[in-house]
């Protein structure tokens, strides 16, 4: 305790007289920088400049499709965007298996004229898909097979799903309907009944609610939950073809409305052993759209759509890659397609359509497309409007006349059956079944991909891989650059703004001393500089690091607070959470094939380059420091609390110390990095089912990367230091587990005795050690 003690008395600044004016002085200091009609538009430039981008890939992409006049040209659009596709979803299971996988029958039903099997079967090592496979009774001898993929609102067990699986039994085919990754019996959560939490809650929601959490720790892997979702479909294929007595040629996939649809229809255009697909709700106009379209459409329509927290909807890469819905789902022809909407279709507008037409008649097979729809809105009430929760009874209806004229399953109105079976009666995970399989969830499947270090240089050009661009694309333009030496007693003050892209303005304070930039000259170097990280920016170190920053300007340091883009003066919004602004412009951002993060980090880099060329500045002494307006939380904090609810611990805001990292390890004149408050480790996301880390900084393929320790290894031996980090519940972190967690950094640094410094909790960030490495 006594060392402790010591220790911090050292790190903390020791205020004078000055240094209290100063910082009282700071604490008052207006910091705005742009007036306010460019505020606002600031605060709309990352959303107005994502729609633009978007808008272009649309338009290129329906360039590239008027230019299309022959089977061949559409063979070698889809291939290559269906490539593009396979490679983006990360997923090692994409593929059609030559065996059998791994299965289990855990139980039985007997129905009249069907028999359902319960059966789990593996997907991966460790990971198996719980499914209820229904059949006829007695067996054909060549059965169709049908693969069912349910909504995010309800799993396998659910009645329009039964209904499903009962009546195409009765009618000669195996159907096989599998519980998605996090829903049903495959839940990450712990909220499963009412009693799970002691206040109520949304139960039947948690599964859909919780697909944000999987999504962030699979991309965190350089995964996704879309490829998982997809790959799982074709292990129930592989079950399907290796069945003896189904027809291998006569294959079908159905995605049920609300999510169901997306992976069915990425499943379906990569694995042509399914010959037929019917994904709902993806491709084409959506139930959020507004109707009747407009006769322009064809040219006005957002193929791509746009980022939002459900990740299955915004694949990462789609608009950039121009593998959009419409393509990936265009990439099933020529086998059997179902364009099927849950509500009213207008099908003379929807240019969807159109174009696929175009495609089956380019590849000679238009009797293999058809349609299905329901009627009425989203905002309509039954019976008005065809809500459904999986696959409706109307819509099976307009599906029945198809999958007859294809594969001879013969099912109308009058012969569906429906007699639900009691959820117990379905399970397939027995008890008895889980001791001796031992399936692994999510989090220890993904401990191998954290556990892989690569070296400090492929670690760092994997970083730059998945942040996407990173460099600049030119020097950035003054704005503003108003200087006021009189608000602040020995500190030059200029309000800074730099147009880093076009439309992207970041503004900043930068504080000089005045002692410094009075005597600099060709024979006497500029003041050493500090830039200072945040998301909260400017007003948040001028609020809460205000003794900090007087004392670096006491002891001839500039410092330099900037807003990067999004954040600080030009943040849309406040919220970090699953359906914030700043989600929906981070999964935009990743399908526009970038990341916030790297877009940020092109800001930081742009701004360095600035301040480089100052005379009052040495260019050779410039820190960064990371900092986080997030207090850590006790080691014992409870996060088990269910999603949508009221009560839920903040998470961690580790943004400041990801870019004061990332700019340390790629400009390598940077001296020294100070991050206080930031994350121990992406690693530690995967601890439990519960991830409070923004979606921002989330950087896809971070654990393939290295981790943090891989930014900290490639920035040695340069001094850095890391202070008060917290994990990814955002509690904090004491010294010997960040040290553990660091422990290829510190062998990186094993010729730089005492250059990586890891300290624990500490009261505020180390001045006085930037201090002692700038002098």
């Amino acid at each position: 305790m006594v060392s402790t003690c010591a220790t911090l008395l050292v790190l903390l600044v020791v205020s004078s007289p000055q240094d209290d004016r100063l910082a009282h002085r700071l604490r008052a200091l207006d910091p705005h920088v742009l007036p306010g009609k460019e505020r606002d538009a600031a605060r709309r430039a990352v959303r107005e400049d994502q729609r633009r981008r978007v808008f272009e890939a649309n338009r290129r992409s329906s360039r590239q499709w008027r230019a299309i006049e022959s089977r061949g040209d559409w063979e070698r659009f889809r291939d290559e965007r269906l490539a593009r596709l396979r490679e983006s979803l990360g997923s090692p299971g994409l593929t059609a298996s030559d065996t059998a996988p791994r299965a289990r029958v855990t139980g039985e039903v007997t129905g009249d004229g069907f028999r359902i099997e319960n059966t789990v079967l593996e997907s991966r090592p460790g990971g198996w898909i719980t499914a209820n496979v229904y059949a006829p009774s007695p067996p054909r001898a060549s059965m169709p097979g049908i693969v069912i993929s349910h909504s995010h609102h309800r799993p396998k067990e659910q009645s329009e799903l039964q209904d499903m699986g009962m009546t195409w039994a009765r009618a000669g085919c195996v159907v096989v309907v599998p519980d998605h990754l996090g829903h049903g019996e495959r839940r990450q959560h712990p909220f499963h009944e009412a009693s799970d939490f002691e206040r109520p809650f949304r139960v039947s929601r948690q599964d859909y609610y919780f697909r944000y959490d999987l999504a962030a720790q699979l991309d965190l892997a350089g995964e996704s939950l879309m490829g998982w979702l997809a790959a799982d479909l074709m292990r129930c294929v592989d079950l399907l073809v290796a069945r003896p007595g189904v027809d291998a040629d006569r294959i079908v996939l159905l995605g049920a409305v609300a999510g169901g649809g997306d992976p069915a229809a990425v499943a379906g255009a990569l694995d042509r052993r399914i010959d037929a697909v019917v994904p709902f709700n993806f491709g084409g106009p959506q139930p959020e759209t507004t109707y009747p379209l407009p006769d322009d459409a064809e040219r006005s329509f957002n193929y791509a759509g746009s980022g939002s927290w459900e990740s299955t909807r915004n694949l990462r890469g789609s608009a950039a890659g121009g593998f959009l819905p419409w393509v990936i789902v265009g990439g099933i022809a020529p086998r059997r397609l179902v364009h099927a909407h849950e509500f009213a279709w207008d099908r003379e507008r929807d240019p969807v359509w159109k174009r696929y037409r175009r495609i089956y008649q380019l590849l000679d097979a238009p009797e293999n497309l058809a349609f299905a729809h329901g009627r009425g809105a989203l905002r309509g009430r039954p019976p008005e409007s065809s809500h459904c929760t999986n696959i409706g009874r109307v819509h099976r209806e307009m599906i029945h006349p198809a999958l007859a004229r294809w594969f001879g399953i013969e099912v109308t109105r009058e012969r569906e059956y429906s007699r639900p079976r009691d959820r117990s009666e379905l399970r397939c995970m027995t008890d008895e079944a889980a001791r001796e399989l031992r399936p692994k969830s999510i989090c220890e499947a993904l401990s191998s991909v954290a556990r892989s270090r690569p070296a400090p240089p492929e670690a760092l050009s994997r970083w730059e891989r998945a942040l996407g661009d990173v460099a600049p694309d030119a020097p950035p333009r003054v704005r503003i650059a108003t200087i006021d030496r009189t608000a602040l007693p020995g500190v030059l003050l200029e309000r800074l703004a730099l147009e880093v892209e076009p439309g992207i303005v970041v503004p900043a304070l930068l504080l000089i001393p005045a002692s410094a930039s009075a005597t600099t000259s060709p024979t006497r170097p500029g003041a050493p500089l500090v830039v200072a990280l945040a998301r909260l920016g400017k007003a948040w170190f001028l609020a809460h690091r205000a003794e900090a920053l007087a004392a670096l300007l006491e002891a001839g340091i500039a410092v330099c607070v900037p807003d990067v883009r999004g954040a600080g003066e030009s943040a849309e919004g406040s919220g970090l959470g699953r359906s914030s602004a700043a989600t929906s412009r981070s999964s935009t951002e990743q399908m526009l094939g970038g990341t916030m993060a790297g877009a940020r980090l092109r800001d930081v880099r742009a701004l360095l380059a600035h301040l480089r060329e100052r005379r009052e500045l040495d260019a050779s002494r410039i820190a960064l420091w990371g900092d986080s307006p997030s207090s850590p939380l006790a080691p014992r904090t409870d996060h088990r609390v269910p999603r949508r609810i009221g009560g839920r611990p903040e998470g961690p805001d580790p943004l400041g110390g990801l870019l004061a990292l990332l700019g340390a390890a790629l400009e390598r004149d940077v001296r020294c990095v100070l991050v206080h408050g930031g994350l121990v480790s992406f690693r530690s996301v995967l601890d439990s089912p519960f991830v409070f880390i923004p979606h921002d900084v989330a950087v896809p393929g971070a654990l393939g990367a290295g981790d943090l320790a891989g930014l900290v290894s490639a920035i040695a031996p340069r001094p850095a230091r890391l202070g008060a980090l917290v994990d990814g519940l955002g509690r904090a972190v004491d010294a010997e587990r960040a040290r553990a967690a660091y422990r290829s950094a510190l062998e990186a640094y094993a010729g730089a005795s005492g250059a990586l410094h890891i300290a624990g909790e500490e009261s505020g960030p180390a001045v006085r050690w930037l201090i002692e490495r700038l002098r």
